[in-house]
């Protein structure tokens, strides 16, 4: 695969150009981008893969819920239906996507929604639910839509700076378009990083005047859970547990159970994979299988009557906790 995008390296430049040209449309007002009358706050990034989407949009979630109404739009990934989709119970992690569903079954006092076109899925959402704001789930580069406040996430051990576009390196779009950032957070950040590590990568970041940088870390739980029970990692050490990601950087993840000190083999799946028949059978040959959130809900429909399934909570954590939270307020106020 790695060699393929290096051979694949003379089309880079004609892929920067059209994303280009699309940008500088939209920043000269040939292609139209809509507003509404509503705060509408995009989270999302320049790069394909996962930069930690999903934990910022629930920090966000707990931290505005208790005094808004609060709608999730997010395009469905993979999903077997298409069009505007508002959640309910009779929906599924294969009908609306694994993170929209992660959304609806954790979170009941929000509005979650699906919708490929973010301008026909916030109107619709106005017009049935009314929400006070909307929260846009990896939608960084649909421009259709103006944001009122962008989250531009990276990273820690792959910042956009030191990416190509595709098909080569892993950016959907120039660098240039971090400009349309309000706030960028460089996610996945050692838990030890230091105060000059921060001011190395700011520098290298060079955010504008406008934009301020923060740096978040991935918090894992103690303990894993499914919907009977819970378990502590260390009641783990001494067994070999099956791990399964179906997530685009895995990495973190072994390493925290490579600390914690416990034994495990791992079943690597694409990003959003979708399990067959073959795969579940092979899981079901397995003791006992550690997963993660988002691939949980998409597994346990296959383990409903079983204990052997588990996936490890996550949370968002983030420095300057308090300017952080004071800008994201400070929009919705103004």
């Amino acid at each position: 695969m790695k060699l393929l995008r290096y051979i694949l390296f003379p089309v880079v430049p004609i892929y920067f150009l059209v994303t280009w040209l699309r940008n500088k449309l939209y920043d000269m007002g040939w292609k139209s981008s809509k507003s509404f009358d509503i705060p509408i706050i995009c989270v999302g990034n320049l790069s394909v893969g996962g930069t930690g989407k999903t934990p910022t949009i629930e920090y966000l979630i707990k931290l505005l819920s208790p005094n808004y109404k609060v709608a999730t739009l997010s395009r469905g990934y993979k999903r077997n239906s298409s069009g505007f989709i508002i959640a309910d119970d009779q929906c599924t992690a294969a009908s609306i996507g694994d993170e929209p569903f992660q959304f609806y079954n954790k979170f009941k006092a929000i509005i979650v929604a699906v919708d490929a076109d973010r301008r026909h899925g916030i109107s619709e959402l106005i017009k049935q639910k009314q929400p006070d704001i909307i929260l846009l789930d990896d939608a960084f580069q649909h421009r259709k839509v103006k944001a009122g406040f962008n989250v531009l996430l990276t990273s820690f051990d792959n910042l956009y700076v030191d990416d190509f576009v595709l098909p080569t390196g892993n950016l959907r779009e120039p660098k240039s378009g971090a400009k349309r950032a309000n706030v960028i957070v460089v996610t996945k950040c050692p838990e030890t990083i230091s105060d000059s590590e921060k001011k190395s990568i700011i520098k290298r970041l060079k955010p504008l005047s406008h934009q301020t940088v923060f740096f978040s870390s991935i918090q894992y739980s103690e303990e894993i859970l499914n919907a009977n029970e819970s378990l502590a990692l260390s009641e783990l050490k001494g067994e070999k547990f099956t791990l399964v990601t179906g997530i685009a950087n895995p990495k973190p993840l072994e390493n925290f159970l490579d600390n914690e000190g416990l034994q495990f083999e791992h079943l690597k799946f694409k990003d959003h994979h979708n399990f067959t028949e073959s795969d579940i059978s092979l899981l079901k040959t397995k003791e006992r299988i550690v997963t993660t959130e988002k691939d949980y809900v998409r597994l346990s429909p296959y383990f409903k009557d079983e204990k052997r399934l588990f996936y490890l909570p996550i949370e968002f954590k983030i420095d300057a906790l308090e300017i952080f939270e004071k800008s994201i307020l400070s929009y919705l106020k103004s």
